[in-house]
């Protein structure tokens, strides 16, 4: 029998950037919605995931966490799905390069100012993004000159970053450079990106 998937998630989360790439999967998996709160620092759910937070997958006996490292390891555990370059090719070295940038200097430096933490210019080199400059200069050059961030198809790193630019720009934390805005408009037409909004809009609760 096939490892059952299962996906704990909360419609108000980064749980979203992982029900985008299962649906991208075409496998099937089961969703456990975690309340914040109580439920989510509950004996319960701190057995899947220690820290307390969302997003986690259990794949059979596999438990993962962190977005970009669920990602990773569901194009590699589906590879049938195309989401990763195979085992063995060059291109996983920027493959792991923008899936890594994602979750680290892009993260960090988007966090640093929302909220508003500066780094002070002599303590650049003290962060591992140095600055939010530096950041949104190299995804720009990447972005402007192709269509995906790995080769000429859609990845998982495409998935990843191409989620958080969204994010960010939606709420004012990233400059809507024209490179940026035609990266997120192509990946949110995808239908597996339709299909995920869908369903994590419709378990949104009720507006008052």
């Amino acid at each position: 029998m096939q490892d059952e998937l299962v996906f704990y998630t909360n419609p108000m989360s980064r749980g979203r950037i992982v029900r985008w790439m299962l649906e991208e999967l075409g496998q099937p998996y089961r969703t456990e919605v975690v309340a914040f709160g109580p439920e989510m620092k509950a004996a319960g759910y701190l057995a899947i995931n220690p820290m307390g937070k969302v997003p986690a997958i259990r794949h059979g006996d596999t438990v993962v966490t962190e977005a970009a490292a669920i990602c990773a390891y569901l194009a590699d555990a589906f590879p049938q799905a195309g989401l990763a370059p195979p085992a063995g090719d060059r291109l996983r070295g920027a493959y792991y390069r923008w899936l890594f940038f994602g979750a680290g200097p892009l993260e960090a430096a988007s966090v640093n100012k929302a909220l508003g933490v500066e780094v002070p210019p002599e303590r650049k080199g003290m962060v591992g993004y140095g600055s939010m400059e530096d950041v949104v200069g190299t995804l720009d050059a990447a972005l402007s000159s192709a269509n995906h961030l790995v080769g000429d198809r859609f990845t998982a790193a495409d998935l990843y970053v191409g989620a958080q630019l969204g994010w960010l720009m939606q709420f004012g934390v990233m400059e809507k450079r024209p490179a940026f805005e035609r990266f997120v408009a192509s990946l949110s037409a995808r239908p597996a990106a339709v299909r995920a909004r869908g369903i994590d809009d419709a378990l949104l609760p009720p507006k008052a």
